[in-house]
């Protein structure tokens, strides 16, 4: 757009053979038409009447921030250049116009926003194909999701997860990665709490030859440098121990580590989204986890809210979770019954989404019906001081006689249920299950090997 009739003939006579060409005579009109049909490419001189060229870009920028702008100076002033640059253009001409650097500069605006639907097509694909959905209508989702695109937009910024065990944590994780400028690389996930303490700093960051006994003899790269380019995902972060701790501190600050047994110095460009269901505040004050690594990991902060605290949102993800499993074990199930929706929406989800997902799992598996009812879902009471869901009669106890009871067995029996529950409630994840029953991981491996689990 130019107030001068003159100009804006001649950019059309020059350029309308190879593009779709609009004319304006002052940067209001223009911004509004902008705001109906945002073209790929706007021309703006300084100099014009009412509002500046200048506040025209911002108008527009504000408007379709996608749309790139060439502003055209009488002169080639510095100052307002770069006013013109901070306002949000891609470049800039000089009048008196020539037609063949118009016709460059455009040529190199085109071939930026070529590339950038193509990188926007890329991620999407990305996304589609490695993300699953987060499926709700809740403000609480919605809110998190709009957090994760501004948060996304960062290559590095460290950003810390919170929420309970199974609301999604490492969905976010995946979502913040293939939305961001890093979605090309890879993103790598590390169970903090299913790698042993004395383990997880060589898994990390690599370790020499000979380090250790039973190192490989041509040593290992860690998961930091696997990650370069991309993001590392460590999830349950507040299970770190206090040498790893120390070094991902370092890694954060300078990009810079070592490998475990090595002298050599070695940087790598790894984004950390990091996750915990633990009050990192609580094992701070208590000496457990270093302040200073708390800090650099939260420097952005997101809280995934508990399925229960999102209630309108539990019948959209089951349906969701009705159409995948419906077509997994190929069987035509039409929905939830009036009863059986009525259960999903007053459980108590203490397992949160992935409870959700086990239950409506085992209700398409084993249900005969066309659609699934109460009993299919086999939803206990829930709560503090409820049994376990499925055990509705509780364990049952063998009667005490005169020949007496085998209290070990009566034992056995209670605690394979427990931990029969415990790996329910966690989908299998041993890790998850052994804080459901408030014992370490490998305690947990240990006793169920004995209980024949």
């Amino acid at each position: 757009m130019d107030d001068e009739e003159s100009v804006r003939e001649g950019i059309r006579i020059a350029l309308e053979p190879g593009y779709r060409i609009e004319t304006f005579a002052d940067a209001e009109s223009a911004v509004e038409a902008v705001g109906k049909d945002p073209p790929d490419l706007i021309l703006m001189d300084i100099g014009l009447p009412g509002m500046s060229g200048i506040e025209g870009i911002r108008a527009v920028k504000d408007l379709r921030p996608e749309v790139l702008a060439i502003v055209i100076t009488a002169y080639e002033d510095v100052s307002t250049v770069v006013s013109a640059m901070k306002g949000g253009a891609f470049d800039y001409v000089v009048k008196p116009l020539h037609t063949e650097t118009l016709e460059t500069t455009i040529g190199n605006a085109l071939e930026t926003i070529r590339l950038q639907k193509e990188v926007r097509e890329l991620q999407e694909r990305c996304l589609r194909e490695n993300v699953p959905l987060f499926v709700g209508e809740s403000h609480a989702i919605r809110d998190v999701m709009e957090f994760v695109e501004s948060a996304a937009k960062s290559p590095d910024t460290p950003v810390l997860i919170l929420g309970q065990t199974g609301t999604g944590k490492e969905l976010v994780a995946a979502a913040i990665h293939y939305r961001s400028p890093n979605f090309r690389g890879p993103l790598v996930s590390v169970n903090c709490a299913a790698i042993p303490k004395q383990l997880i700093e060589s898994e990390l960051f690599g370790y020499e030859k000979g380090a250790f006994t039973g190192a490989s003899q041509a040593g290992k790269k860690g998961l930091v440098e696997e990650a370069s380019g991309g993001t590392l995902f460590l999830d349950e972060v507040g299970d770190l121990g206090a040498e790893a701790q120390a070094k991902l501190l370092r890694f954060l600050e300078d990009g810079e580590f070592y490998r475990v047994g090595g002298t050599r110095r070695l940087r790598a460009a790894a984004r950390v989204v990091s996750a915990t269901n633990k009050d990192l505040d609580a094992l701070v004050a208590k000496g457990s986890f270093r302040g200073d690594l708390y800090y650099r990991l939260a420097v952005v902060r997101v809280a995934v809210p508990a399925l229960s605290e999102r209630r309108e949102d539990i019948l959209p993800i089951a349906r969701h979770f009705l159409v995948e499993f419906s077509r997994k074990f190929g069987r035509a199930v039409a929905g939830f019954s009036p009863e059986a929706e009525k259960a999903l929406v007053e459980h108590g989800w203490e397992g949160n989404v992935r409870e959700l997902r086990n239950v409506v799992e085992r209700a398409v598996l084993t249900g005969k019906g066309q659609e699934i009812v109460a009993a299919d879902l086999r939803l206990g009471p829930s709560g503090p001081g409820a049994r376990p869901a499925g055990l509705a009669g509780g364990i049952a106890a063998p009667p005490l006689t005169a020949g007496g009871v085998d209290l070990a067995s009566v034992q056995e029996s209670i605690e394979k249920h427990y931990f029969g529950e415990a790996l329910r409630l966690a989908g299998g994840n041993e890790t998850r299950a052994a804080q459901f029953l408030n014992i370490n991981y490998h305690t947990f491996r240990y006793r169920r090997k004995k209980l024949g689990l």
